[in-house]
């Protein structure tokens, strides 16, 4: 499940407000107009957050596309870690999981060479990863775990993108839960398809079998319980075509940190 709230009011009223008083309405015009000419407009740019919303995107995307989110040591792993409430669970998750999760799995398809159907099995065949890293969420809270997943530019290689992909839209087994990140975000290597937490299997509560963890977004990117990718060159498509579920419920479809 997104780690969204029932607030409305988020960073992206404060990062709008600020820079309209540092920089003034005209220059952000400016550097919006910059943002364009270099395509680094998000898909929810639109509304009156939306030049607040390109500038957000487009100077962390100049300034930090390859920088690293902190990784901490065993010590600092938080106990117990916290687990937001979800959703109660649908009868097809609970059929999987009385399974073991062994029918699970993860489809990937659009924009690649080898569209393909990967069980928990297949995906922990691949190389493993480990991270210690912090989650943390627009309410406030954080916590430090350990995860152990496979990159997803790994699963990327295997199926095969095309060069004209530019978005990675991911799904979860909850109805309506979606969002999507930029090609920088999916090929970093701290973004990982996560099915392990803490020396364990990801637990149900964190998203368990399968969660994407993007160490360099807010929560709600974080999708639990996933279960499809779409590789594509436009989001339009997708929902009411901001992006992901975020802006659709007020929130920002970039939450870096």
């Amino acid at each position: 499940m997104s780690d969204l709230s029932s607030r409305k009011m988020s960073r992206r009223k404060l990062i709008t407000t600020g820079l309209a008083a540092t920089a003034g309405v005209s220059a952000m015009g400016v550097a919006a107009r910059i943002a364009q000419k270099y395509g680094l407009v998000p898909p929810d740019h639109g509304g009156i957050y939306g030049i607040g919303e390109t500038l957000t995107y487009a100077s962390q995307r100049l300034l930090t596309r390859h920088s690293l989110a902190r990784e901490f040591s065993r010590s600092q792993i938080s106990k117990p870690p916290f687990a937001n409430e979800i959703e109660p669970l649908t009868e097809e998750f609970k059929r999987l999981q009385a399974g073991g999760f062994a029918d699970w799995r993860l489809s990937v398809n659009g924009m690649v060479i080898r569209p393909a159907s990967f069980s928990l099995d297949q995906l922990k065949s691949y190389p493993s990863h480990t991270q210690i890293t912090m989650l943390q969420c627009e309410e406030g809270w954080s916590y430090i775990a350990e995860w152990v997943g496979v990159p997803l530019s790994h699963v990327l290689d295997v199926v095969g993108i095309l060069p004209q992909a530019r978005y990675v839209v991911y799904f979860s087994i909850e109805p309506d839960t979606w969002e999507s990140i930029d090609m920088a975000d999916a090929l970093h290597p701290q973004t990982f398809l996560t099915y392990g937490m803490n020396g364990d299997e990801l637990p149900v509560g964190h998203g368990g079998p399968l969660r994407l963890r993007l160490s360099r977004q807010l929560g709600y990117k974080n999708v639990k319980f996933l279960t499809h990718l779409t590789v594509t060159d436009n989001l339009k498509g997708f929902g009411k075509g901001l992006g992901s579920a975020s802006p659709e419920a007020g929130y920002a479809w970039y939450a870096g940190i």
